[in-house]
């Protein structure tokens, strides 16, 4: 039993000094870019995606106006979506307009 919990301790320890150790790679990975509403195709999402969705792959067309993915920093407005109003990625939410 010792030896059971001592492994079990020793695999939580390193899991969470993973964790840790990935948190900053991830906020440098964030810094480099921007959430680009209407550029998604259906279910490829990042995350949320309105009312009705959850999380990421759940958007329920291509280029829905309040779904987002995350693309490199300073490309959201020169990438096409179909239903903007605009013809490009939004930075924020949008109301599609019609095909």
């Amino acid at each position: 039993m010792n030896k059971t919990l001592t492994a079990a301790s020793l695999a939580l320890a390193f899991g969470a000094a993973m964790t840790v150790a990935s948190a900053p790679v991830a906020a440098a990975d964030m810094a480099d870019k921007e959430k680009c509403y209407g550029v998604a195709m259906k279910g490829k999402n990042d995350c949320k995606a309105g009312a009705g969705t959850t999380c990421a792959g759940t958007s329920k067309m291509d280029h829905q106006g309040n779904a987002w993915s995350l693309v490199p920093k300073g490309t959201c407005e020169k990438t096409m979506s179909k239903t903007s109003p605009t013809g490009h990625g939004q930075l924020a939410e949008f109301k599609e307009k019609k095909a």
